[in-house]
């Protein structure tokens, strides 16, 4: 790389952090990553409750399926308050990355790792999934949507402990809540209500942190170059093989004068590769 792409390419990652906000997993995990005092405001206000008192809080914490080839998951911060209550909560920009069953998903992950050997069900605390979403997904224009099972014939609650709440990011409401994601949105510090945010925001783009948000930006555009060339390896590699495939087929046919399904059969061709080469013929 010459020293002139070294430099735009630079410029691009510097770009980049420039243009994040909260609403950027990145720079959120960073900003609540062991901060105490961020996470507390943030609860607070989503969930309206002013007692609760986090005790740890990290963020981009990996959760492995306890399944062979199951699906691990990356939380944006998993945090935990003074009685045991446990609390993940994702950023999203799209709504498909905040799925409905997405977020039964990561409640059934937290609540996996919650007991140990010999408790009993009932020492399960209590679990919230939090989802912050850029638009509003629900399109009912109201600023949190709390979901809790309940009882159908009765409309009672079902305590179970299990709680999903998404939070509409597009709200403009001047409260609270509308203040919070308005700094979500802020791209500078100067210009946030909450300065247990903005002290946050302002380290890892205008201070110290910076350079390890340019850091991690830069890691991630190398991460995904790499695996979108991995992707497109693998597609080339199995094109070729279903184009030698499809080339022996039509060789059988037209020498031995078989019919497709025949020249199939000889050359012993799975069901799933079939339906494939049919439609090449």
């Amino acid at each position: 790389m010459t020293g002139e792409e070294i430099r735009q390419d630079t410029r691009t990652v510097e770009q980049i952090v420039d243009g994040m906000s909260l609403f950027d997993d990145d720079l959120m995990s960073m900003v609540f990553d062991g901060n105490i005092e961020a996470t507390e405001l943030l609860l607070k206000i989503i969930l309206k409750k002013d007692d609760i008192q986090v005790v740890s809080v990290v963020g981009q914490r990996e959760l492995q399926s306890p399944v062979v080839g199951g699906r691990d998951i990356r939380l944006d911060i998993l945090a935990k308050d003074s009685t045991g209550k446990q609390y993940n909560v994702e950023v999203q920009q799209k709504p498909e990355g905040a799925h409905i069953r997405r977020a039964r998903f990561n409640s059934s992950m937290m609540d996996s790792r919650m007991l140990k050997a010999g408790q009993e069900f009932s020492e399960l605390q209590d679990s919230y999934m939090v989802f912050i979403t850029r638009t509003d997904i629900f399109k009912r224009g109201i600023p949190i949507y709390t979901i809790n099972r309940h009882f159908e014939e009765t409309n009672e609650l079902f305590d179970d402990g299990s709680h999903i709440i998404y939070v509409n990011g597009a709200y403009k409401g001047d409260d609270a809540i509308g203040n919070l994601l308005h700094d979500f949105g802020c791209k500078e510090a100067k210009d946030m209500y909450y300065p247990e945010l903005a002290k946050g925001v302002k380290h890892f783009k205008e201070e110290g942190g910076r350079k390890r948000m340019c850091e991690a930006v830069e890691k991630y555009a190398k991460d995904y170059a790499e695996e979108y060339a991995k992707g497109y390896a693998k597609e080339y590699a199995e094109n070729a093989r279903l184009n030698s495939l499809l080339e022996s087929i039509r060789n059988l046919m037209a020498n031995m004068k078989l019919g497709a399904e025949q020249a199939m059969n000889v050359l012993e061709i799975k069901e799933q590769d079939r339906e494939i080469l049919y439609k090449r013929l």
